[in-house]
Order: C-alpha cells, then structure tokens, then sequence
C-alpha cells in the first residue's frame, strides 16, 4: 500500500536502525509466548489471546501465551530471571471447557515479548533505562533458551510524532541486541492515516480499543510467523471488513518493515 511505503520512506533513520528487526518466513516461530509488558497488553482481554486467535484459525493448535504484565509498568519493573524459572509460571494451562493440563516439565516459553511503558522508550531520563534492561533482559531470555521480541508500542493519538521516536528507539534496542522487533506502532500510524475514521484508542487517548488490540495482535502474528493474516477467519468481534481491512494494514506494515532491512 503507498500509505505504509511512504510512512516507512519517512523513517530513513529507523530504517537503518532496524537491520535485525522483524521476522521472515525462515524464521522459526516461537509456539510458547511469555507477554511482559503493562496494560497497552492486557486491554480487552489480553493481547495474547488474540494473538492466539490468528494461530488456532491457522490450524496451530500448539501455541499458546502468558500475559505477565503490570499497570503502568516499565520495563525495568519486571523480574524476568524470575519469570523464567522453570516449573513456575507456564507450569499449567486452562484449556476446552476450563480444563486444566499440564505442560511438559523444564523451560515453559521459547518466546519472550517485551514492552516498555508507552512513553519511557522516548522519555529523556527513562530512555537510557529502556536500552540498559532491554539488554540485560534478553541476556536473561537467552540465557533461558528463548527468543527475546521487542514490541513496539504505538503514538498517543494526540502526540502522532511519537510513531518516528519510539520506531527509532525500538529499531536500535533490535539492532544492539540482534532480536526481531514486531512493528505495532507504524501498524497503527498507517491505519490512522489510512481510516481515521476509525476509532483504535480508547477515551484515554493511550490504550487500545478492540480494533487496536485486533491489529496489534494481527501485526504480531505476522511478524512471528512470516505469513500474512490476510484472508483469516479469526475476526474476534469485529465485522470482517473491519478485520480484513486491519489484516491488511498489518501484513503490508510488516512486510514494508521487512523490505527496508
């Protein structure tokens, strides 16, 4: 779409910066996913299970995600070593009709997503404390046998020049740390400009409604996997123009993102 390819023809900088950034279809797809991040994840039911959503449509009925995320927090609130631990979180899973099953025993994620809080990525004094735990946490991720993803985050809907900063900041975390980065915020920035009509912040001008979540998620699955959501039948509540247009946005988001390496 010539939106996404002017959009990301406007980010020279953050292209370079993300060398390293995003997935490819060669990728391998981490099937066990561990969210840690704060409420932009945990609004209208928890990312992940949207996320999860696009991978059950798809006939992968082995993935599955853990939320682990705190009110406003940022990224140096979370012990992730501790997170890690095997035997611990992850141990067991709900599942059909609130079934319980238990995962095999050992290491419980191949996969870890990591969010900053919307705006210390940016922020002049939080900034250098996103780039100094990002690196000590995928440290910890490796460590544990898993993939480290950085998610990033999208502007406030009052503050659009916020997309290029947090691009740039999430580009370069990728690049210092050679982990993929999933491009949520140009996602959201193209759909903005794309639809302004519709709505995917909530009142609060910060976190996001049903559709924000929908692409976000869908944006991420594109990323992890290297396939297009485009054409899936997971729609969640959304009517299915709705859904494929933002299956769209994501898919042209990623692969734009993915061409610019």
């Amino acid at each position: 779409m010539k939106i996404i390819k002017l959009i990301i023809l406007s980010l020279a900088t953050i292209v370079q910066l993300a060398a390293t950034g995003l997935a490819t279809a060669a990728s391998p797809a981490p099937q066990a996913l561990l969210w840690v991040g704060n409420s932009f994840f945990y609004y209208n039911n928890s990312m992940h299970n949207f996320v999860l959503g696009f991978a059950r449509a798809d006939k992968n009925e082995t993935a599955r995600g853990t939320s682990l995320t705190i009110s406003g927090s940022g990224i140096d609130w979370h012990d992730v070593s501790a997170y890690l631990k095997p035997g611990l979180i992850g141990r067991y899973s709900f599942v059909g009709d609130n079934e319980l099953k238990f995962n095999k025993a050992g290491r419980q994620f191949d996969g870890v997503v990591l969010m900053d809080c919307s705006q210390c990525p940016v922020h002049p004094q939080l900034g250098p404390v996103f780039h100094k735990y990002a690196k000590r946490h995928v440290r910890t991720i490796r460590k544990a046998g898993a993939e480290p993803l950085f998610f990033m985050s999208w502007a406030y809907k009052d503050k659009p020049e916020m997309t290029e900063a947090l691009a740039k900041a999430y580009g370069k975390a990728g690049v210092d740390n050679h982990a993929r980065v999933i491009p949520a915020g140009l996602a959201f920035a193209a759909a903005v400009k794309a639809r302004p009509e519709l709505e995917l912040y909530q009142r609060d001008k910060r976190h996001p409604t049903l559709a924000g979540t929908y692409l976000a998620a869908a944006t991420t699955y594109a990323t992890l996997y290297g396939k297009s959501p485009v054409g899936s039948s997971y729609v969640s509540t959304l009517d299915a123009p709705t859904a494929q247009f933002l299956q769209q946005i994501a898919w042209d988001t990623t692969q734009a993102y993915v061409k610019s390496r």
